[in-house]
This record gives structure tokens, sequence and C-alpha cells, in this order.
């Protein structure tokens, strides 16, 4: 199984994050299971072509088919580097699992819909699949579903942050807890911004509602960056390796 796999290799190990999850849950494989399955629904056609136009015609859809397999390989990503770092397997937890896999699973077709849709464009493939007047209404349903799908992980690291004591969070690891909420919540906050551009803004507005994306990159890297300078000026906060004799690192107040 790739996720034990890379457990086993230490893939996505922080220096200064004591790895609590060390063997794969099953509920955990559960989930890569049914993220398997939202891949298998990306795909342009089950069938193998019979036609070399069948063929080209199913090649069109490669560049959608990416970018879609790209966005639910970085939240298999995320999935997975939370539970190694926490290894929670509480009841609720196990809910909010349940309510990001009903969500990729729901969302998995508008998400291939839209990518399709915007590749076909710039490639210039001509068909009309949607009408202009309905590109505001998608443009919110995949933001609703990008929000919602942001606002689980929000809950996710919210969780480990409330079970920091039982958790045994050190101050680094505190840092980092705090700075996954606010990096998810900045998600948040641009997804719902494209949502209001495409509800109130209507067509003239829909090219911002994708723009707007964009702003994720550097609120990102402001949010990664304040953070890291904080714990720099804190002394309480360092990673193992610089603690004088393997010391404990003392819990931020």
């Amino acid at each position: 199984m790739l996720r034990g796999e890379l457990m086993r290799r230490q893939v996505g190990d922080d220096e200064g994050f004591r790895s609590r999850g060390e063997d794969v849950w099953r509920v955990e494989g559960f989930c890569d299971a049914v993220f398997a399955f939202a891949v298998t629904l990306l795909v342009v056609s089950l069938e193998v072509p019979a036609t070399f136009d069948e063929l080209l015609e199913t090649m069109q859809g490669f560049f959608a088919f990416a970018i879609c397999f790209a966005l639910l390989l970085t939240l298999w990503y995320e999935h997975y580097k939370f539970f190694k770092r926490y290894g929670l397997r509480d009841t609720l937890t196990v809910y909010l699992n349940a309510v990001l896999l009903f969500l990729v699973l729901f969302f998995v077709y508008p998400l291939k819909f839209l990518f399709t849709l915007l590749a076909d464009q710039l490639l210039g493939f001509s068909e009309e699949v949607i009408e202009p007047s309905q590109v505001p209404l998608l443009m919110a349903i995949y933001g609703a579903g990008f929000v919602a799908v942001q606002m689980v992980f929000v809950a996710f690291y919210w969780r480990a942050y409330s079970l920091r004591g039982a958790l045994n969070l050190d101050a680094y690891e505190l840092s980092v807890t705090r700075q996954e909420i606010q990096s998810f919540l900045v998600n948040v906050s641009v997804g719902l911004a494209s949502v209001l551009l495409a509800i109130l803004g209507g067509e003239e507005a829909i090219s911002w509602a994708g723009i707007v994306y964009l702003l994720i990159f550097p609120l990102q890297a402001a949010n990664s960056y304040v953070m890291r300078t904080r714990r720099a000026k804190s002394s309480s906060v360092q990673s193992p390796a610089n603690v004088e004799g393997g010391a404990h690192r003392e819990e931020e107040p």
C-alpha cells in the first residue's frame, strides 16, 4: 500500500514534528480506496478507443485529467500528512473523515466538468456544453465544494490542537498546527471570495471568480513566512536537533 510505504520511508516527515501515526489504520486504508475510486471517475472514458478518431477525442481530456488528478493527489497527501503527524483515531475524527470522503466523491464531477471546460477553451475546442449564463453557477458550485473541503481540514487540525495535552504537542508542534489551521482558513477565504464574485458579479465578473484563486499562492507564502519567523524568534521553539542533550521543549502558554 502506498501510504504504508511512504510511512516506512518517512516521506513527509518534519524534523521537528514527531510522527504519532506509525501504522496504517483501517479507516486510512478505506480512504485510500475512495480517493482511488475518485481518480477513476476522472478518467475521460473507461472504454478502450476502438478507432484512432476516438483515441484523439479521448486524448483531448488529458490536460483536464492531469489538473484534477493533481488536485486530488494534493488532498490525499494532506490527509496522509495529518494522520501521520497526529495518529488520531477518535470518533470525531472518524466522522470528519467520512465528511471529507463524501465531499470528494460528490464534487469530483463538478471538478472534472469545470477543468474540462477550461481546457477545451484554452485548446480551442469549440464544443458548447454550457450556456454563458450558467458559468457563474458552475463557479459557485466549485467554490462551495472547495470551501467545504478546506473547512474539513480546518476541523481536523483544530481537533488536534484541542487535544494538544493528550497528544503531548510541544511548542514547535503547536506552532506548526496553528500554521496549518491558518493555511486552510486562507483557502476558505479565497474560496468564499470566488463564490461571492460568481454570485454577485454574474457573467461580468466570472473571470475574476477564477483569477482570485491565484491569491492562494502569495497568501500561503506570507503565512508560512510569518510563522517561520515567529518560531525563529522564539527561543522555546526549536527542532530536536537544536535542543542540547535532547532536552524536552517546553509547551507554549
